[in-house]
């Protein structure tokens, strides 16, 4: 089944390495002659688009030295738009959340400039749930509906979730290292009032609907270990960081088992070799593992 962005589930290799060495080398030879990354393995000769997502992680992943960083910087660079934001991939003109992953690059790479343009467009994003029109039209209907504390959805002018506020949450962090502002300690509080808000009744999170059709939503492994590097420094995340810990003795794919590596260390948690059935399954997956292995030794990019 192709999930619109290339992958299918016939992508998986059991057989895939787990060393360091094989996935730097697997990331470096999945790299497009544009300089971007596709989401899938080569097959029969030929690579996928470049997509915005799976070059970021790569580039993350492989650090911001060497010819072929070089390639993705620039393919990434081309790729800004006027707004200040990045699109998913060249067939795509509308900017959304892959700027958040963008803008955790290291900015002398991206360009200084260009990531405080890139900063501009995520602070002036928010989920429409939270806006003062969607608030004051819920009031009016007597709904309960609305978000106080806005987060950032994948489309702007579209509701909020979980995985584009905790990269939003991250991005700000980065940012603010260099330069704290009022604005930008304002939507990172808000953005992890609204992650806390989410979060599911087994201590987790999932997509962000908590509670639906009046039953308790369950939570999801990428997901609640995406939220938990958010909120890393937050205080009472014990029964999440217990939900993380359950997701990861259970989890049965790459992607998942990679956030919660990288969230529960990210918390301070000790984590095991990876589980049964890990292996990655395409290059975001690769680029993914790579981060949380960079992360077991001290090197977090998501927070560091």
């Amino acid at each position: 089944m192709d999930d619109g962005r290339g992958n299918t589930d016939n992508d998986v290799d059991p057989a895939a390495p787990q060393t360091h060495a094989a996935l730097v080398n697997a990331l470096a030879a999945a790299q497009n002659p544009d300089g971007g990354w596709p989401y899938c393995r080569e097959r029969h000769g030929r690579k996928g688009t470049s997509w915005t997502e799976p070059t970021v992680l790569a580039l993350l992943a492989l650090g911001p030295q060497g010819p072929v960083s070089a390639r993705g910087f620039q393919w990434l660079r081309s790729r800004q738009q006027p707004d200040g934001g990045w699109t998913p991939q060249p067939g795509v003109d509308e900017t959304t959340w892959v700027t958040s992953l963008v803008a955790l690059l290291p900015s002398q790479s991206i360009g200084i400039e260009n990531s405080h343009r890139a900063l501009g467009w995520i602070l002036a994003q928010m989920g429409t749930n939270s806006t003062f029109w969607y608030r004051l039209r819920e009031s009016l209907l007597g709904s309960h509906g609305a978000e106080e504390n806005p987060g950032w959805p994948w489309f702007p002018g579209t509701a909020a979730w979980v995985t584009p506020t905790a990269l939003a949450i991250m991005a700000l962090e980065k940012a603010a290292k260099a330069q704290m502002t009022d604005e930008i300690r304002r939507r990172i509080g808000q953005g992890r009032q609204f992650l806390i808000t989410r979060r599911c009744a087994d201590g987790g999170w999932n997509h962000g609907s908590s509670r639906a059709l009046g039953y308790d939503g369950t939570s999801y492994p990428e997901t609640t270990g995406a939220a938990l590097l958010a909120l890393r420094g937050v205080p009472n995340l014990d029964r999440s960081i217990a939900a993380a810990e359950r997701h990861w003795r259970e989890c049965r794919g790459a992607e998942g088992a990679a956030w919660l590596k990288l969230g529960l260390l990210a918390q301070g948690k000790k984590v095991d070799a990876w589980p049964p059935h890990s292996a990655p399954r395409n290059i975001r997956d690769t680029a993914l593992c790579l981060l949380a292995d960079h992360a077991q030794q001290g090197a977090n990019v998501f927070v560091d």
